[in-house]
């Protein structure tokens, strides 16, 4: 936890929208049925604690409270400003609000980016002027928001929302007036409701930030038309979902609701299935009905979630077990096996016919005490990651005390349990006491079945984020050797490369490909045949035709000279002359094995994505295939393989022996290295690789489409995952000669952490944090999980490493970690006890430092405790200022902007 967090709450510029002391609304009306009036009478009517100020030239009052012709009249300065004016008028407002130097405004006024060209130049104008004065702004386009734990309503709505522990976002305005009718209905509470709009400023990042940092928010549930800032959110997702679940339903699956999203909020939407692969590797969970949105939160917020996908039902009756052992097969879970001592314990508690398995059948007489002990048991089971009681109202039954029997139970469960109390009124008092005990009830078995299915997957998702990977060495690159070949290609104004070319560029970063020799002419082809030994293959080679299959370009298994000759022959007739280079001679391959695909292309929100399949010349008709974001690492690559159908294969099968599975996950780990280092591929893929039983992998085909020459570097599309940053690796000198490099953290390096930590005494461990913390608990891997795993663009941790027995040692990590809301960064460095006095971290600040000023942070933040002379000296001799207002602590503060200090 970074200390200021600890030290106490940092406003946040979204305070002054979501906590605001004092509202002016710009357009207020008497105009009854008009949104400024709506807007004014909801204000007032749920009282938050501060003052509001109607704005209106043609009005002396408005509602009984004085109004004022502009905002300049206003007798005192205001934190929020909510726009209720014809767009064309907005402009003019965002003007004087920052004049005025306010903080927050929202603007309601459609008539932006969703009416063209012209509404995208206003909005344009807008977010310059906007920025330029601090200002931050929720929509345009949208229908407010409110705070129900302070009584802010800043909406159009008919009613407010009851106060809770759920932070609703929502992009369709009209959507909102629903949920919150439903909400009343269901007694749902929020700690804010928001409609976002357009998202001119305030996105769906800074939200979650925002909820995310928010003690009163338990859960964050969004209704997503478009992505927006991907990386922005992609960013805040995978720190929040660490800590709260986030949970979307994303218009648009098919091609014609991604259209109407589109036209409503004048946003393109990517593929859908791109925008799956996104939000698994965030650790967002993603919903397909607005009553899964709401279950899925109240069952996160209200249950552990499951270790694995096993369930166990019991319930009174068979057939509803049926349907939910239906509902949870179809959905991917399985039916935990019962253990042999649950089931002799079973047999000892329940009549003779009991079902003998799972689901669990306590029959229909089953009274409290008979459910309560079989509860137990069947919870107890090891085999068990959750557990499913279904009640259906019968002659014996009593719901209510059978409700207070599970509810007595789940306290000490650590297993999710979900119920589902069948009957309507007979079995609502069990069930509101059951809602009373935070268990979740469902009306039907098999809708709780499913959501078991999401709480699983989810929780298997967010665990394989963070699972640590294994390291995969760089390759010997020839980087020069891969420019040389893209600068000839542009420079011909050439954006398709050939297949010797792709190749080259693969064997660059370490991906095996087949020799292959350029021949112009059959004798020069039957030359190179003869140099291969036979059989050999013949391929077109051409810088326009990308499939050479389809023209009749590839022939195989080549014997002797006269079939070279013939191939040679064949292939020159089957194009035009223009388009025809000559074949290029590889070996002929024996394809004992499985054809892959394996792939990367360009999503206009996201940029690049990578695909693995199938391969072969009928990977469109298979369409086994996933999607995945780069940088990968060995773990995400297994998780990108296990989504497709050939996964099953690879692993062995029938007595065929596995492939290489850690040589084709480094293999995939290098090749959206590749992705990311070379921008200037637009389109890149191997079809087929490959992959042999208990051999090698070989890419047999490859193919690399570039970006014209014409288009800037600069402008080239960037990865929605910042990769890892290798320009910020440094090699330094400390005081004893010796040489340490110092280079940003990777998950891999967790092992190295732990036993960094072993190495650092009481002493070190309480300057650093202020306060004592055992070592099984800082090398625990879900506090590692924060502490390896960055997010490059909210955090950069630098690791001192040096060799020790030829072995990696992590001697020193210093840390800048973003706080929220600003563009300031906390700054907090650890040595090793062995290594201190040496220099390490003055290095160690200077770096940061260095970054700090690249990443564009406009401050460095420090809190260090008073008996720590030596790092507050540090600090002083390295520019930074002192303030010692803090019980036992001095916090130091750096300006990016000045110059740093020659100590």
């Amino acid at each position: 936890m970074a200390f200021h967090d600890v030290l106490g709450h940092q406003p946040h510029p979204l305070d002054a929208i979501f906590r605001p002391r004092r509202v002016a609304v710009v357009g207020a009306s008497e105009k009854p049925g008009s949104v400024g009036r709506t807007l004014l009478w909801n204000l007032i009517q749920s009282p938050f604690g501060g003052t509001v100020y109607p704005v209106n030239p043609r009005r002396e009052s408005i509602l009984g409270i004085q109004a004022y012709p502009n905002l300049h009249a206003l007798p005192e300065p205001v934190d929020l400003v909510v726009i209720a004016i014809p767009a064309p008028k907005v402009l003019a407002i965002i003007a004087d609000c920052v004049a005025l130097g306010i903080r927050g405004a929202i603007v309601l006024s459609a008539g932006f980016k969703e009416i063209g060209p012209a509404g995208q130049a206003l909005e344009a104008e807008i977010q310059q002027l906007a920025r330029q004065g601090n200002l931050r702004l929720i929509g345009p386009n949208c229908l407010g928001l409110m705070n129900p734990l302070t009584g802010l309503n800043a909406t159009f709505a008919d009613g407010a929302a009851q106060p809770g522990n759920l932070a609703f976002i929502s992009q369709s305005g009209a959507l909102c007036t629903s949920i919150l009718d439903w909400s009343r209905r269901e007694n749902v509470g929020f700690s804010a409701f928001v409609s976002i709009g357009s998202m001119l400023d305030v996105s769906w990042g800074d939200l979650i930030y925002y909820f995310g940092d928010d003690p009163h928010t338990q859960s964050i549930v969004l209704y997503m038309e478009s992505i927006g800032q991907a990386r922005s959110f992609l960013s805040a997702a995978r720190e929040v979902a660490l800590s709260k679940p986030i949970i979307v339903i994303k218009a648009g699956r098919t091609a014609a609701a991604a259209q109407a999203a589109a036209s409503h909020t004048g946003a393109l939407a990517g593929s859908d299935a791109v925008l799956d692969a996104a939000f698994q590797r965030c650790g967002v969970l993603r919903v397909d009905s607005i009553d899964e949105l709401f279950s899925m939160s109240e069952v996160l917020a209200k249950q552990p979630r499951p270790k694995g996908r096993r369930l166990t039902i019991l319930t009174n009756a068979g057939g509803p077990g049926v349907l939910a052992t239906d509902a949870l097969i179809q959905g991917g879970g399985s039916l935990a096996p019962l253990a042999p001592e649950t089931i002799a314990a079973l047999d000892r508690l329940l009549p003779v016919h009991w079902s003998h398995g799972n689901p669990i059948d306590v029959l229909g007489d089953a009274t409290a005490d008979r459910y309560g002990e079989a509860i137990q048991i069947a919870a107890a089971d090891p085999n068990s990651d959750g557990l499913l009681v279904i009640l259906t109202p019968q002659a014996m039954t009593d719901p209510s005390a059978i409700a207070q029997t599970l509810a007595d139970y789940t306290a000490q469960s650590a297993k999710p349990i979900l119920a589902s109390w069948m009957g309507g009124d007979r079995v609502a008092a069990g069930e509101a006491l059951l809602n009373r005990a935070h268990i979740s009830t469902f009306a039907y078995p098999d809708a709780a079945a499913r959501t078991f299915n999401l709480l699983w997957q989810y929780s298997d998702n967010l665990n394989s984020l963070y699972e640590t990977p294994t390291l995969v060495p760089d390759p010997e690159q020839d980087p020069a050797r891969v420019e040389a070949i893209l600068e000839a290609a542009l420079a011909s104004d050439r954006t398709l490369l050939s297949e010797l070319e792709s190749k080259q560029i693969l064997a660059a970063y370490g991906i095996p490909t087949i020799p292959g020799v350029i021949a112009t002419t059959p004798a020069e082809a039957v030359a190179i045949a003869e140099d291969y030994g036979y059989p050999v293959v013949a391929k077109l080679h051409s810088h326009t035709i990308t499939h050479k299959s389809d023209v009749g370009g590839v022939q195989l298994n080549l014997q002797n000279a006269i079939a070279v000759e013939q191939a040679f022959a064949a292939i020159q007739s089957r194009v035009p002359e223009a388009d025809f280079l000559g074949v290029c001679i590889q070996p002929q391959i024996a394809q004992q094995g499985y054809e892959l695909i394996v792939g990367a292309s360009l999503d206009p929100q996201f940029g690049p994505v990578l695909l693995f399949g199938s391969g072969g010349r009928l990977v469109e008709v298979y369409e086994d295939r996933a999607l995945g974001l780069p940088p990968l690492n060995t773990t995400l690559a297994e998780r990108l393989m296990e989504k497709t159908r050939i996964w099953t294969a690879l692993q062995g099968v029938r007595g065929q022996a596995a492939v290489d599975l850690e040589a084709l996950k480094a293999l995939l780990v290098r090749f959206s290295r590749l992705v990311l280092e070379q921008p200037r591929i637009r389109e890149i893929e191997i079809n087929p690789l490959l992959a042999t039983p208990g051999g090698g992998l070989l890419a047999l085909d490859a193919r690399v489409v570039l970006h014209p020459a014409s288009c800037d570097r600069a402008d080239l599309p960037r990865a929605a995952i910042r990769p890892y940053p290798s320009h910020y690796q440094t090699r330094v000198q400390l005081k004893d000669g010796q040489t340490v490099q110092l280079r940003p953290i990777r998950p891999e390096d967790e092992p190295l952490v732990v036993d960094f930590h072993r190495s650092l005494s009481e002493e070190t461990v309480y300057r650093r944090y202020a306060h004592l913390i055992k070592l099984d608990h800082r090398i625990r891997h879900t506090r590692l999980t924060r502490v390896c795993f960055v997010d490059y663009d909210q955090e950069m941790a630098i690791v001192a490493e040096r060799e020790q027995n030829s072995q990696p040692q992590i001697i020193g990590i210093g840390r800048l970690s973003a706080i929220h809301g600003s563009r300031d960064r906390e700054f907090a460095i650890t040595i090793s006890d062995a290594y201190q006095d040496q220099g390490l971290g003055r290095q160690i600040l200077s770096h940061l430092i260095a970054i700090g000023r690249a990443e564009g942070c406009d401050r460095l933040i420090g809190w260090i405790l008073q008996s720590n002379r030596a790092m507050i000296h540090l600090a002083e001799q390295l520019g930074f200022s002192l303030s010692r207002d803090r019980e036992e602590m001095v916090e130091v503060q750096l300006p990016l902007q000045a110059p740093v200090p020659v100590a």
